[in-house]
């Protein structure tokens, strides 16, 4: 599959700029084994960066000029690169790239102009963190032109200012660090505070799954920004600058302070957080037993405090908890209001678990779900120009 996502993102490149380019970079897209909304709180979250992703071509040019072919929309942008390009406009692919170009130029990298081709094979607006990792994959390429070398952490965070300041949506920094930072056959403990990262191996018999409800999913257009306001508020009514502070005990202490809705969202994040530190005991011990309890539990915050899941998460959700019994769990991941959910299981039971959920589950549109078979990936990364 990479092979052809390859040869598809240079012959696009030749057919688009009449050549070759100078580097190609790529960088995964990620499903999140626990810790939902929690990165923005300062919280603990435990991403894993999967096989999908993002692949971008680059090739220098002289003046400042930036020239870009999105391949898999047949769309091309086409601007000046300087610090005051103008703030996003509901411009799609186009303003990730953007901002994260003038993202850079505006922390002081300089920049030149640049010859773009983009290709991915991400499912967008299923969950997946697409957009992530076309920031993360833009800003790697970009770098690399100018022969910088930076810590995945820098890189990330850049990623994310791009898409708070330029695109509008008030994400954390999960996404971007995972892309960014991820190893090979680890999940990682990211700690949103700190950006102290752990790679937490997987259980070497376990599978993680992910399956399309069929429902895409929009951020901007959503609730997203919403859930952020409401978790500040419940902060502040604590007399904290995060909820990564609070416990259950000041949070049930402090709930007349704060509107019932801020609750709910509260209980949700520092429950969660508490969800994440455990699972990464749970998969360092091999008992996924307790991880899918977990994961569950996690679903089921979503569902009733965040209010991020739909019938169609729910329902496969709950079909995949019991199709899977009790080594393994499953729930919804990404930022919610549709998209995947993610599960773990013993490695031997996942074609029986596939195949039954195949037969119960129907997407709004009438047909069977998307199932991946996933394992854990490396970050993003510079790679050789050929097929």
């Amino acid at each position: 599959m990479s092979g052809d996502l390859q040869r598809r993102l240079l012959e696009g490149f030749a057919a688009c700029f009449d050549g070759a380019p100078d580097l190609v970079s790529r960088a995964p897209g990620r499903v999140n084994l626990m810790g939902e909304h929690t990165d923005y709180n300062d919280g603990f979250a435990l991403p894993v960066a999967i096989g999908a992703e993002t692949r971008v071509a680059l090739r220098r040019r002289a003046d400042a000029n930036v020239r870009v072919a999105a391949l898999d929309f047949a769309e091309q942008d086409r601007f000046a690169l300087c610090p005051g390009l103008g703030m996003g406009g509901d411009r799609g692919w186009r303003d990730y790239v953007r901002g994260t170009l003038v993202t850079l130029v505006r922390a002081g990298v300089p920049l030149g102009g640049m010859e773009l081709a983009i290709a991915g094979n991400i499912p967008k607006g299923t969950g997946l963190s697409s957009s992530a990792s076309l920031e993360v994959a833009v800003a790697a390429v970009a770098l690399a032109a100018m022969g910088r070398v930076e810590d995945p952490r820098t890189v990330a965070l850049w990623a994310q200012a791009a898409e708070n300041d330029f695109v509008g949506v008030r994400c954390g920094n999960l996404d971007q660090l995972a892309s960014a930072a991820a190893s090979a056959g680890a999940a990682l403990l990211i700690d949103c505070r700190s950006l102290e990262l752990k790679p937490v191996p997987l259980p070497t018999d376990a599978a993680i799954l992910i399956v399309q409800s069929g429902v895409a999913r929009g951020l901007v257009e959503g609730e997203y920004n919403a859930r952020r306001r409401e978790c500040e508020e419940a902060a502040a009514a604590l007399g904290l600058s995060a909820l990564r502070d609070a416990d259950l005990e000041m949070l049930a202490a402090g709930r007349e302070r704060m509107s019932p809705t801020a609750f709910r969202r509260a209980r949700h994040v520092i429950s969660d957080n508490r969800r994440t530190q455990n699972a990464v005991e749970a998969l360092l011990a091999d008992d996924l037993a307790s991880m899918g309890r977990l994961m569950n539990e996690s679903h089921a915050s979503q569902r009733d405090d965040f209010q991020i899941t739909l019938p169609e998460t729910d329902r496969l959700a709950a079909l995949l908890a019991g199709a899977i019994g009790a080594e393994g769990g499953a729930r919804q991941t990404g930022g919610g209001f549709g998209g995947a959910v993610v599960a773990m299981a013993r490695s031997a039971r996942i074609e029986e678990i596939c195949a039954e959920i195949v037969g119960q589950y129907r997407t709004p549109t009438g047909s069977p779900p998307e199932i991946f078979v996933e394992r854990a990936h490396p970050g993003a990364s510079i790679i050789p120009i050929s097929f």
